[in-house]
């Protein structure tokens, strides 16, 4: 006969183990020490065997019989219970283990040969400082949405933007424990909805009108500028690349006779090689970077640690010097370069996209467009730095 809650709870402990049965293979074994639990007998492939269900009371007659008949849907599937149970014990032990930093320093590893090592410290660093001391320890199925969202809110807070790069961080490391087999979903999906509308500003650059009082302010050396640091803005100014492609530039990169810079494509942003065409006047101001620094690797390198390269703060402290804080930055020198390309010297958006380095809207024109318009650009950039000689000269009249 089924057993009822009452003889369990006054089950007495004997001298040797007994057993109380609840049929079906359901029986309460009580020990002499006392203790009673579940256990059930079963055959699978001609084999009789024995599986714990758990301890008496903390395991009650209704969950044992529950627990019974859901094993017993197991065997009907050909399951056999007991290795079940050890692979869901495994499973949650590996699982515990699958933590949200575990598994995105795994993802980092295996970016690496692809990214540039800027990119790759970039990465890590960002998730060291944002993410791994607040939901680095979680096991990643056992993380919520809400959990990532206090997370991104109080980055938010003083960084916005941030804010934004570290989500989609968050979702890079999410997809690969997708296809890794860890993560059934991304959870950072839909999450953008509960941050703050955020409207990213442009970098900060003068306008055309204001760059007659630029140069004055530039050449006259009213911030009282080091040399090389003078130097960096001018060829920053002439050549328009991004700050960082200025100070890492090496030496080797630098043809003077063909009066061609080539910037490896490791250090390009969209990971291409990129050429610069040298004006006479920057040719000068190499010429004398080479007496200043011939025996050094990088033409712009640090002062107080000649073997590494200057830097990008240096541009903006430069600026900021001349009177030009939050009016200048070293991108604006892009932006500005371009509507003097366009403008004032009637070249074509085209010619001008390419020296920026920019690469092309449409995955049609990437795919197709492969024109490098080089001669076009040699002149372009000479035009370009004689245009800056004739205002600062027009500006001193």
């Amino acid at each position: 006969m089924p057993l009822t809650d009452m003889q369990c709870r006054t089950a007495k402990p004997k001298d040797k183990i007994y057993k109380l049965s609840d049929g079906e293979g359901l029986y309460l074994e009580v020990r002499p020490s006392g203790n009673r639990s579940w256990r059930l007998k079963y055959r699978i492939h001609n084999k009789e065997k024995r599986i714990s269900i758990g301890g008496y009371p903390k395991i009650s007659l209704l969950e044992a019989r529950k627990e019974r008949e859901r094993i017993k849907t197991e065997l009907k599937g050909g399951f056999d219970p007991v290795f079940v149970k050890l692979e869901r014990k495994h499973t949650a032990v590996f699982n515990s283990q699958q933590t949200f930093e575990t598994i995105a320093r795994e993802w980092h590893s295996k970016g690496l040969e692809s990214w540039s090592p800027r990119y790759a410290q970039t990465v890590l660093h960002r998730l060291e400082k944002y993410t791994f001391h607040e939901i680095g320890q979680f096991p990643l199925t056992s993380l919520k949405p809400i959990v990532i969202l206090a997370c991104l809110q109080k980055i938010e807070k003083t960084a916005p933007d941030m804010a934004r790069r570290i989500k989609q961080l968050i979702s890079h490391v999410c997809r690969y424990a997708i296809v890794t087999d860890r993560l059934d979903r991304d959870l950072t999906i839909g999450l953008e909805m509960a941050l703050k509308k955020y409207n990213k500003g442009h970098f900060a650059s003068i306008d055309l009108d204001e760059l007659p009082q630029f140069l004055v302010a530039l050449h006259g050396h009213k911030a009282r500028l080091y040399r090389q640091t003078y130097l960096a803005v001018r060829l920053l100014f002439l050549t328009f690349v991004r700050t960082s492609e200025l100070v890492e530039a090496k030496w080797s990169e630098v043809d003077l006779e063909k009066g061609l810079w080539t910037i490896p494509a490791e250090r390009m942003k969209m990971r291409s090689p990129h050429l610069v065409p040298l004006s006479r006047q920057s040719l000068e101001i190499l010429m004398e970077l080479k007496e200043l620094n011939r025996h050094r690797e990088y033409i712009f390198p640090s002062l107080p640690r000649p073997r590494k390269p200057m830097s990008k703060g240096t541009i903006l402290v430069a600026l900021k010097r001349m009177g030009y804080c939050n009016q200048m930055t070293g991108h604006g020198f892009r932006a500005l370069a371009l509507g003097i390309l366009k403008e004032k010297l009637n070249f074509s958006h085209e010619i001008a996209d390419r020296q920026l380095a920019h690469a092309p809207k449409s995955s049609t024109d990437r795919a197709y467009d492969r024109a490098k318009f080089l001669p076009q650009r040699i002149v372009m950039m000479q035009q370009y730095a004689d245009y800056l000689d004739e205002v600062y000269r027009k500006a001193w009249l």
